[in-house]
């Protein structure tokens, strides 16, 4: 026990002294490098009148926090779809939920932005929402009738590539110069997030994550099988439906403040478990967390430095990483059956 707990205690450790390198990295370098001693002194004084403090406290720290709190939020919402799959490369990407999703907000964005109204975060959110729940109750349908999870996975991918094409399809033929920047969007970013949507993304999170943490007991449970969870007391239907909720509610916040980023959902979870070596939702849960800040911020940081001026859609990056570890992960299963 000891020894278990000791690997739990250095798992959080390294996470979180990943993460304090990644926050102080992000913070100095871009397109204007800014000394860690400079960064430090704007942060204790509040500084955000001389152009290195508008730099950080405008620009680089807004977009920091959205990235850490939207790759933890995409992470444990794979954990969650990969719990009620029990599929190891269920994701909010893979399944098409992200993909229903930015349909659904395109559509909105779109016909907002042709008739003059302006769009809200709370209507994007709604929104991304509705299309999470609506891609998900597709998959679902289709399980009435098809009962293997890989065929069920495969379901899912077809719905996401229908998705995404009917999507780029509105993209390409808008006229307007605003709705063509949402190509931008579509490929994913967390650029240009302010403080206002720092704001609310802290708060559906944070409440979804509460939600997620009283979970984990009956997941533990479930985990062990559905009959097994049954005879614990776990009510399946109900737990069933939170669980759907709380990942698309995840996966939809994502969607409307950074569009679909891939694989994070599928990668990070296979990660932290084999790093704790453990499935037990209250370690990993906060473990997912915590790896899906510490990847998304890496991924960021190298999307908008590797080729400066120029930036990466976040996608391009995470895919990069995280398709090897899926295909590893493949490969592993393969090997083991």
């Amino acid at each position: 026990m000891q020894s278990r707990n000791g690997r739990y205690i250095t798992g959080f450790v390294l996470l979180a002294a990943a993460l304090v390198i990644l926050l102080l990295l992000n913070l100095m370098t871009g397109s204007v490098m800014i000394p860690a001693g400079e960064i430090v002194q704007i942060l204790r004084t509040g500084d955000n009148a001389s152009k290195a403090g508008v730099i950080v406290s405008q620009i680089r720290m807004p977009r920091m926090l959205a990235a850490m709190l939207l790759g933890g939020a995409l992470a444990v919402s794979g954990f969650l779809l990969q719990t009620y799959f029990q599929n190891p490369i269920a994701g909010p990407f893979v399944l098409g939920i992200s993909s229903g999703a930015k349909l659904v907000v395109a559509c909105v964005m779109i016909g907002c932005l042709t008739g003059g109204i302006q769009v809200s975060s709370g209507m994007m959110v709604i929104a991304a929402f509705a299309g999470s729940l609506a891609s998900m109750g597709v998959v679902l349908l289709a399980g009435i009738r098809v009962k293997s999870m890989s065929v069920l996975v495969i379901c899912g991918v077809m719905i996401g590539y229908i998705c995404s094409a009917i999507t780029e399809f509105l993209v390409t033929f808008a006229e307007d110069s605003n709705i063509v920047n949402l190509h931008n969007w579509s490929m994913g970013s967390f650029s240009g997030i302010e403080w206002h949507e720092v704001a609310i993304i802290s708060v559906l999170v944070v409440v979804t994550m509460i939600g997620v943490m009283m979970l984990a007991k009956p997941m533990s449970a479930f985990q062990m099988g559905e009959m097994y969870a049954a005879n614990s007391g776990v009510n399946i239907r109900r737990f069933r439906i939170f669980l759907i909720l709380f990942s698309s509610m995840l996966s939809a916040c994502v969607t409307a403040f950074a569009g679909p980023v891939s694989f994070v959902g599928i990668a990070v979870p296979q990660l932290v478990k084999r790093l704790f070596s453990t499935s037990r939702p209250l370690i990993v849960i906060p473990g997912c967390f915590l790896g899906g800040c510490v990847f998304c911020l890496l991924c960021d940081l190298i999307a908008r430095t590797m080729f400066a001026p120029t930036e990466l859609s976040i996608s391009s990056v995470t895919a990069v990483f995280g398709a090897p570890v899926v295909i590893w992960m493949l490969l592993k299963r393969r090997a083991r059956g």
